[in-house]
């Protein structure tokens, strides 16, 4: 018998409007702060279904933070919660980026963004070094199999800057060989999604036709966190269809990474730069709409045969997988990130800080980086 919530959808909606008005950190970040205060604190969602949502999200194509938003609001009110949850966590930082990208229209870009960018970005690093660190801890524990697994993805997203899906799914099976020898194996192919990377680009008058067509393709076929879509933004939008130059993409990420909520919502900057207010909702909902049904369609399998031997013990395996794949892309943030001693000093400052006093924001210290940032870059 399922055990009814300790919560209301309003609270819940609620959490996730704050979450995505505060959340800080890209995707790492965010599914920290989701277990965090969902799991440890309010205790609203149990450990089980959170892994369970994690390790879907990471299976799932889309950008992982908001997959697992809606996930968490599907565990106990179903579709209602989960469309709830997903348009609360991502609507405010869409209304921060159509702002933003306003007012760099208006004025001809934004001069003061790289010298934000350049502490924000470093006190990142810090922010998601520690929730990477508390979910290994959590997670993976003195599990010899599950930190080999961890190790091969960490190294491996490091080196490709990519997170690789087979490897991902291998490490799922594994686990569950090992641990749950299964008596059937063909039902387990019903989780792993299609992907058909090789899709042609529209060719149509129509500008918004062919931003929704390449959004969608970007939500739908780009797997991993919210970081793995910027090599596959790049490609379209700089290379393929020359809606913006260099400049302008890399001002497209710095407005990710120093908005709160999930990093994807970049795609609604680029959608307003190269179309307008439209531009911007046609680009983030048809980034958005193929990994919400990517994880609504098979939560109800999920919450029917996660408790099972076999299938938790794949679960262990991806969500092993998962974070160790995490740990690589803060490797591969940070090396692209941190290229002087201000940068390093910012960023283990803010992990110290973290680490030492529990109780401190991460939006205080974003908007201490901001500043330090401004500060050094006017004095050098």
């Amino acid at each position: 018998m399922e055990t009814l919530p300790k919560y209301s959808l309003t609270e819940l909606i609620l959490y996730f409007l704050k979450l995505g008005t505060l959340g800080f950190g890209g995707p790492v970040a965010l599914v920290g702060y989701m277990h965090r205060d969902l799991v440890e604190d309010k205790k609203w969602i149990s450990d089980e279904d959170y892994k369970e949502g994690l390790a879907l999200s990471q299976l799932a194509p889309g950008p992982l933070a908001a997959q697992l938003c809606i996930y968490l609001g599907y565990v106990h009110y179903r579709i209602l919660g989960a469309t709830l949850a997903g348009i609360a966590f991502v609507l405010p930082s869409f209304v921060m980026v159509l702002i933003i990208g306003y007012t760099y229209v208006l004025y001809g870009g934004l001069s003061w963004m790289q010298a934000v960018f350049y502490g924000v970005g470093s006190a990142v690093i810090g922010i998601i070094a520690v929730g990477s660190y508390k979910l290994t801890l959590k997670n993976i524990g003195r599990d010899k199999l599950l930190w080999v697994i961890f190790l091969i993805l960490a190294v491996t997203t490091f080196i490709t800057e990519e997170e690789i899906l087979w490897i991902i799914i291998l490490a799922g099976i594994a686990v569950w060989l090992t641990k749950a020898p299964p008596k059937w194996f063909n039902s387990a192919h019903g989780i792993i999604p299609c992907m058909l990377m090789q899709l042609q680009p529209i060719t149509t008058e129509s500008k918004y036709l062919e931003i929704a067509w390449f959004f969608t393709k970007a939500g739908a076929f780009v797997f991993g966190s919210g970081l793995a879509i910027v090599p596959f933004l790049y490609g379209g939008v700089v290379k393929e269809y020359a809606w913006l130059n260099e400049q302008q993409f890399l001002d497209a990420v710095a407005v990710a990474m120093i908005t709160p909520g999930p990093v994807v919502i970049t795609v609604g900057f680029i959608g307003y730069l190269v179309a307008g207010p439209l531009g911007a909702v046609v680009a983030a909902l048809a980034t958005f709409l193929p990994c919400y049904i990517f994880t609504i369609v098979p939560a109800p399998y999920f919450k029917k045969y996660g408790k099972h031997p076999g299938i938790k013990a794949f679960v262990d395996g991806v969500t092993a997988a998962a974070i160790g794949a995490i740990a690589g892309a803060v490797l591969v943030l940070g090396k692209r990130t941190l290229l002087d001693a201000p940068t390093f000093l910012i960023a283990l400052t803010t992990a110290a800080v973290l680490l030492k006093f529990k109780k401190v924001q991460e939006p205080l210290l974003i908007v201490a980086a901001a500043l330090l940032g401004m500060l050094i870059r006017w004095m050098s």
